[in-house]
């Protein structure tokens, strides 16, 4: 699944492939709500989602939890712990989840001798970078059903280019909880924005299943353009 993911921004070559698949990595199984790694920490090892869903979150001196990104199969989100010695955020398991973590000494051991590799990791940190960037404009400048549609659109398109999507539907396993906090809402208004989209035919979360029944108008609910996901498979 990470070398899915790492394709999707660059081409890599059959030998770079094969330095990746030689990595030694521990697989671990972590429960819904496990912590993966907590703001504070000093992690010696990056991990990859290869099932599951997990998310960044901050808490606030209030002890309001905000959700800054959600991250799916093939996904490192603390691929920033290779040079940021200490997590300055929470990484969570939000659903059942089974990761693989490989040390920081091994992943930069390849980097520096795979150039296309290192390339890889850092288009996949500049782009989570964008999405940081594109959340921050959701959460501050489109209505709530807007912020809404945005990030289904999103999260189809990312599912997407990891194969993880059937036709017009993919899998969330989170609550109506998890989608206030990451949209800057009360769970009793996502509750609302749900059953006006679902009445509107335009798409439907329920039973941690989204269905986008018309994904061009989600996309335009929401001011939804691909272009910060960068999938443009650089020039090695």
């Amino acid at each position: 699944m990470m070398i899915r993911k790492l394709r999707v921004n660059t081409r890599l070559g059959d030998d770079d492939v094969a330095a990746l698949r030689r990595l030694s990595v521990q697989v671990r199984q972590l429960e819904a709500g496990s912590l993966i790694v907590r703001e504070g920490d000093h992690p010696q090892h990056c991990c990859f989602l290869l099932d599951g869903l997990a998310c960044r979150s901050k808490i606030a001196e209030t002890g309001k939890r905000q959700i800054v990104s959600f991250h799916i199969p093939g996904d490192m989100p603390d691929l920033q712990s290779l040079f940021l010695q200490t997590m300055d955020h929470d990484l969570t398991a939000m659903s059942k989840a089974r990761l693989g973590f490989v040390s920081h000494q091994a992943l930069l051991e390849v980097a520096k001798a795979r150039w296309s590799v290192a390339q890889a990791l850092w288009r996949d940190t500049l782009v989570d970078a964008a999405v940081f960037r594109e959340w921050i404009v959701n959460l501050a400048a489109r209505s709530a059903p807007a912020r809404l549609a945005h990030l289904m659109a999103e999260l189809r398109d990312r599912f997407a280019a990891v194969g993880l999507i059937a036709g017009h539907q993919f899998a969330l396993p989170i609550t109506q909880v998890d989608l206030a906090d990451a949209l800057g809402l009360t769970p009793v208004h996502v509750n609302r924005v749900i059953r006006e989209l679902r009445g509107e035919g335009v798409l439907d979360v329920r039973r941690r299943m989204v269905s986008l029944n018309d994904a061009t108008k989600v996309a335009k609910l929401g001011g939804f353009n691909d272009l910060y996901l960068h999938k443009d498979q650089g020039d090695t």
